[in-house]
């Protein structure tokens, strides 16, 4: 396999990732629109709860990913890891 092989897999995965992410953010804001007009029923409830954790928990590992990718640069020069403390 070629490197050229494993950017066309990564940009494949990348890209189902972010339709998977939209179409949690849309059913998310379908059932808050349900339950803002009419109400939830208990299964609807128990599947908001869900899918807004699961969101959460995506949200809070993309940006710690950004995060371990990322440096500081001092006024004196010297460049340091952004690190989880």
């Amino acid at each position: 396999a070629t490197f050229t092989h494993y950017a066309i897999i990564h940009e494949e995965i990348r890209r189902r990732m972010i339709m998977e992410f939209n179409e949690l953010i849309k059913r998310i804001n379908e059932l808050s629109r349900k339950s803002k007009a009419e109400g939830l029923n208990e299964d609807e409830k128990k599947e908001q709860t869900e899918l807004r954790n699961e969101y959460r928990a995506l949200v809070v590992g993309n940006l710690s990913s950004q995060l371990n990718t990322m440096k500081i640069k001092y006024p004196d020069g010297t460049i340091k890891d952004v690190k989880k403390k």
